[in-house]
């Protein structure tokens, strides 16, 4: 009678670690399948020109004074930092840019390669331009955001002299932060949005739930397994 109380534990406590290792593998499923909201920021990015090679600027273009001869970039896209911030495309090279720009005693020419980003990087409701190029030449002492000034206005900057808008674009934001899916997260009423999207139909309800499951189901294999010591 004893041996047969024993073998009903051990099925009923194997058949309840087999269900909390199923639903466990089933909720490890659901979160590889969940959508990344991992954030960006959606800026204009400041670059070197380092031979055939884009550098991240280490200076922010009101203190970079560039030479004669040199080559820097912007590229306005969504990016997490420098370590993943996209690099102006296409041409980069400084004949080519400053061919029609003559040389010029007590001045400088810097080559600026200007790239308005893809669609995907673009705010809601703007399409960005096409990507060109510019040869400022400007005073010997002038710094990046001069040499910028004198081909590309309007700039735009905000209060902390971030530089916010080339050529008018974009027209409105700086710096702000976005979703992966670009949705822009600075704005209450896109906030609100997400939430509400989190909420329809979102996993996060059915994962919390999961989780308490495996948790209940887990207790009960310990039950069974101390009832088995004792």
């Amino acid at each position: 009678m004893t041996r047969g109380r024993t073998g009903r534990t051990r099925a009923r406590g194997w058949r309840v670690r087999t269900a909390a290792g199923a639903l466990l593998a089933a909720l490890l499923c659901v979160l590889a399948a969940a959508p990344s909201q991992a954030a960006g920021y959606r800026y204009w990015s400041f670059w070197d020109r380092d031979g055939d090679t884009w550098t991240y600027a280490s200076q922010g273009p009101g203190t970079a004074r560039p030479d004669d001869g040199d080559v820097q970039g912007f590229r306005f896209s969504v990016s997490a930092g420098s370590q993943d911030a996209a690099k102006p495309r296409g041409p980069a090279d400084f004949a080519d840019i400053c061919a029609k720009t003559p040389a010029q005693d007590g001045r400088k020419r810097v080559a600026l390669v200007l790239d308005f980003g893809t669609r995907g990087d673009a705010p809601r409701g703007e399409s960005p331009p096409a990507p060109r190029l510019a040869c400022a030449r400007v005073a010997e002492d002038a710094t990046s955001a001069e040499a910028l000034a004198s081909v590309a206005k309007p700039l735009r900057y905000d209060s902390k002299a971030l530089l916010c808008a080339i050529d008018g674009y974009p027209k409105a934001g700086c710096g702000e932060q976005v979703s992966a899916d670009g949705t822009d997260r600075s704005r209450p009423e896109e906030k609100a949005n997400e939430n509400q999207d989190r909420n329809d139909g979102g996993p996060s309800v059915g994962l919390i739930a999961g989780i308490a499951a495996v948790a209940v189901l887990g207790g009960a294999a310990f039950w069974q397994a101390r009832r088995r010591r004792g």
